[in-house]
């Protein structure tokens, strides 16, 4: 597998872990607010996550290669 897959597989375990580490009351909270929101919202904002990364790889793929 490419390196560059996991350099940024190891940013993203970075930042997910930077919140529980440093605010984990606040991090409790917005998960449990997390769970009480309709499976069709929590669908949605991963949708537009996945979209958002993809863009963000695309872009920076394309430029890279250039």
């Amino acid at each position: 597998m490419n390196p560059t897959i996991w350099m940024a597989l190891g940013l993203v375990l970075v930042l997910e872990g930077l919140g529980p580490m440093l605010f984990p009351a606040v991090w409790r909270k917005m998960i449990a607010s997390l769970a009480t929101l309709p499976d069709q919202l929590l669908r949605r904002f991963g949708g537009g996550l996945v979209v958002a990364g993809c863009v963000i790889y695309y872009m920076l793929r394309s430029k890279i290669s250039a």
